[in-house]
């Protein structure tokens, strides 16, 4: 009785996901012994969820009692990177365009060449969903470590679209978790 109201559950929260059929979660439940509860594909729930996100406004930018505001007017203004990395959601390659973090931080006074006691310091990168990720300012620096932490406004030479304004993407890394959509606060704080 228990295995039928648990399916029963999860058939209930498939009908509200949008664009998930019933049928669709049926196929990732072949193999599975009669009764099994389903195995569903959260990855792409999430990536359901997270594309009905809130709306994107400018980017602000926080580091102690300085502060920037960014529009895409603004950051078409600085000169650019591109970068080529695979994105797992889509499962293909991607050319994104946009300024690396370290130029924004700089301008704000953080250091773009860390030493000693600025490895404290992190970042807290936000979208306007409420998703946030973290970096050390050893992941973000090109003096320390040679992967790109971008903030893109184009992708394969177009608008974000869904994905707002701007996006924070990075190299090296085996999946984009870390990779923030509607991307609208980045705050550098200080570990104790």
């Amino acid at each position: 009785m228990r295995g039928m109201v648990a399916k029963a559950v999860v058939i209930l929260a498939i009908g509200l996901m949008p664009g998930l059929s019933y049928s669709q979660s049926q196929g990732a439940n072949q193999g599975q012994p009669m009764g099994a509860p389903p195995q569903l594909d959260t990855s792409r729930m999430q990536e359901e969820m997270t594309h009905a996100s809130a709306p994107a406004g400018p980017l602000k930018i926080i580091f102690g009692a300085k502060s920037s505001e960014w529009t895409p007017a603004t950051l078409a203004t600085l000169p650019h990177t591109t970068i080529t990395v695979y994105n797992e959601h889509v499962k293909a390659n991607q050319t994104f365009s946009g300024v690396p973090l370290t130029d924004l931080l700089a301008q704000l006074g953080v250091p773009s060449k860390p030493r000693g006691k600025d490895f404290r310091l992190y970042i807290v990168a936000e979208g306007s969903d409420g998703y946030q990720v973290v970096y050390s300012i050893g992941e973000v620096t090109p003096d320390v470590h040679d992967g790109t932490v971008l903030v893109a406004d184009t992708v394969d030479g177009k608008s974000l679209g869904n994905n707002g304004l701007f996006q924070l993407v990075a190299t090296g890394e085996k999946r984009p978790a870390r990779w923030v959509r509607n991307l609208v606060g980045i705050r550098v704080l200080a570990a104790q």
